[in-house]
């Protein structure tokens, strides 16, 4: 049986590495006969361009690629989309405060210089900071030029990873950095405050004076840099990013989302309430883990750190962290042990919602709070308790 075996996967490994001679081609033809005319038409020249693309292959390890003709696949790499509370290990944050807590004292006038020029506390600048690259003390192991073209070419989100292609050869063409110096994330983030390439062109900013604004090198354009970010997305000085409330049984967690904000009196009228005063303004109901974990109100500053990153449970960590920063309690409930579903089931479970008319939001396999609230809201009509979450009862109701 042996002897026949080895040569049928031999043939298969062959074919293997003929598909990828083949996807490779196509890769470099991709590279000449598109990315090439945009960069061009763009200002890059040609010295640059093969400065930085002219020996790359694509990157095969990445999580997430889709050669052409393959099947989708829904894939689950950041952490930001498993159990919340594996995202909010007290230890993690406990260390993370701590270390924020020396970088406060060491970066004590960079940090008011920027305060005082974006708006953006300090606690939040460094709780952004340390997330993102434990305040620049993370590797970045990879070439961002291959990352995003690899990205580009056979990723999730293609058309958004060309585009910042792109915008990565603009910022080498600019000379913020060499191409070979142009070092990343797998998910192509530059620098310590991990920014895509079109956001080192938009937000970038010298925070030492030099003239220049080096994100990778210098700790006072990375704090600099993530000020500039937020304010320029609209960040408002001086009112909090939200706060941890109750939310009793009769407040249903499908009242969750920006679009169904309300006026802290209105909440309280509801039962909502929390350990302090309401901040001022409209505000919108989080609850990340449906009935199994805490529950928020967040204010537009909320937003704003979704810009940064996407996820309900990046911007709570961050809010968290900044605020214990500052000698704030943290979070009180606790987070229930969750199970993460697994995408494709999470997938299954928005198309079928959608096709009873809930809003999901998409069919990205995401637990996002239009999901979370289209979960809760099926549950409702059938006169079940809503817990807002697609936990192993529900996905096997939804999809029998």
């Amino acid at each position: 049986m042996r002897s026949l075996l080895l040569p049928l996967v031999l043939l298969a490994g062959a074919a293997s590495a003929q598909d990828r001679a083949a996807v490779e081609r196509d890769f470099r033809a991709w590279l000449e006969g598109t990315v090439w005319p945009g960069a061009a038409a763009g200002g890059v020249s040609r010295a640059t361009f093969e400065a930085a693309l002219g020996g790359v292959a694509p990157l095969w390890d990445l999580s997430g690629l889709r050669p052409p003709g393959a099947p989708r696949e829904a894939r689950q790499a950041q952490a930001e989309f498993r159990a919340p509370q594996a995202y909010f290990d007290p230890e993690g944050v406990a260390a993370a405060v701590a270390l924020a807590r020396e970088m406060a004292e060491a970066h004590a006038d960079t940090l008011a210089d920027v305060e005082r020029a974006t708006g953006v506390p300090g606690p939040m600048l460094l709780a952004i900071w340390g997330r993102e690259s434990a305040f620049g003390r993370a590797a970045l192991p990879y070439d961002a030029f291959a990352v995003l073209a690899t990205r580009g070419f056979m990723g999730e989100r293609a058309d958004l990873f060309a585009a910042e292609l792109l915008a990565a050869l603009r910022v080498a063409e600019e000379g913020l950095v060499t191409p070979a110096s142009m070092r990343s994330s797998a998910a192509g983030a530059l620098g310590q405050p991990q920014f895509l390439p079109s956001s080192v062109l938009d937000h970038a900013a010298d925070g030492d004076g030099d003239g220049i604004a080096d994100i990778w090198a210098s700790e006072a354009d990375a704090l600099a840099s993530i000020g500039a970010f937020l304010r320029n997305h609209g960040w408002v000085a001086g009112l909090p990013w939200g706060l941890e409330v109750t939310a009793p049984s009769e407040v249903s967690c499908a009242l969750e989302g920006p679009d169904r904000a309300r006026p802290g009196a209105d909440w309280a009228a509801l039962g909502v309430t929390a350990r302090g005063p309401l901040p001022e303004g409209a505000l919108f109901l989080v609850m990340p883990a449906g009935r199994h974990g805490p529950a928020f109100l967040a204010t537009a500053n909320f937003l704003v750190l979704k810009d940064y990153n996407t996820s309900d449970l990046y911007a709570l960590w961050v809010g968290e962290v900044a605020d214990r920063i500052a000698g704030g309690m943290g979070t009180e409930a606790p987070w229930e042990d969750v199970e993460a579903p697994a995408r494709a089931e999470v997938a299954r479970a928005q198309r079928r919602l959608m096709a009873e008319g809930l809003d999901t939001g998409g069919d990205d396999g995401l637990p996002g709070f239009r999901t979370r609230r289209a979960i809760g809201a099926w549950q409702e009509a059938r006169g079940l308790a809503p817990t807002c979450w697609p936990d192993p009862a529900t996905l096997a109701a939804l999809l029998p």
